[in-house]
């Protein structure tokens, strides 16, 4: 990727810093009973959430069935959406069975274990707690007096404002980034065909191949189309990291070469894998 890198696509996940956070006075030195209070109250919002979640009857999933929706690559475009790029969302067989077992299974669902989501809450805490060090810049991090009652949405009102204008320094910077991904994009000789062919946001890829060809097959349920195959003609292989298969197809950049494409493909997963190829075409199908 030249533009919408990994590091682009972190830098995207710190424009909120201070999204959730609110200023308390008491989070100025290290207090146990404040902790212990609001770790109760977060801990019950939590479970009231998964409660909720887990007596959602999962039928109304079915009435995705024949609506409407503009394929990714068109709604990110920042072009104008015509009526012609609206496409009427036909549900795979598979996909009408995965939801009728769900449906099975929730109506045979046993009682909600409060507990395990307790635990669950206790886990998810401590690895933010970890996580924090490396999401926020040293000298705010240097500033929390207890960083799991940061991590619960409490801070000091210095601390807020340097979250602040952390996530404003951190959009500015996105949104330059981004500006000079659209103006090279635009600058590409390649025909609105071609383009409209790549829009596998959020699909699993579930095998790749490589050879004479290289052969993508998807997983389309959490995506946005049909098509659950993309073939890469005459390919060469720039770069292919480890952990592609299993993995969420996020961002792509596509640019014209002599001979052909040169396809830039950053996908979500553990180590958040990167495949580059050179190809003569690009071909799609649904299997």
């Amino acid at each position: 990727m030249r533009y919408r890198t990994k590091e682009w696509y972190e830098l995207c996940q710190r424009t909120g810093l201070h999204f959730g956070m609110r200023v308390h006075r008491g989070t100025y030195e290290l207090d146990e009973a404040l902790f212990l209070r609001r770790y109760k109250r977060k801990e019950k919002e939590y479970v009231e959430f998964q409660r909720e979640m887990y007596n959602t009857d999962p039928r109304f999933l079915l009435e995705q069935n024949g609506h409407g929706f503009v394929p990714a690559e068109k709604f990110f475009s920042g072009n104008e959406i015509l009526e012609d790029d609206k496409r009427i969302y036909q549900m795979p067989a598979e996909e009408k069975e995965r939801i009728e077992k769900l449906i099975a299974d929730y109506d045979v669902r046993p009682p909600f274990d409060e507990l395990s989501y307790k635990q669950e809450f206790k886990s998810n805490l401590e690895w933010d707690c970890k996580n924090q060090k490396e999401r926020l810049p040293k000298e705010i991090y240097e500033k929390i007096a207890d960083i799991r009652i940061f991590t619960l949405g409490y801070c000091t009102r210095e601390v807020m404002l340097q979250l602040k204008k952390q996530s404003e320094e951190n959009r500015r910077e996105m949104e330059r980034v981004s500006n000079e991904y659209r103006e090279a994009i635009l600058a590409q000789d390649i025909p609105d065909e071609i383009r409209s062919r790549i829009q596998f946001h959020d699909c699993t890829v579930i095998e790749l191949l490589t050879g004479d060809e290289v052969v993508i097959r998807f997983d389309t349920r959490g995506g946005f189309t049909n098509i659950n195959k993309l073939t890469l003609v005459a390919p060469e292989i720039i770069k292919q990291d480890g952990g592609i298969v299993g993995s969420y197809w996020m961002y792509q950049e596509l640019y014209r070469i002599d001979n052909g494409y040169e396809l830039h493909v950053l996908f979500e997963g553990e180590s958040m894998p990167e495949l580059i190829v050179r190809c003569a075409d690009i071909l799609v199908e649904e299997e």
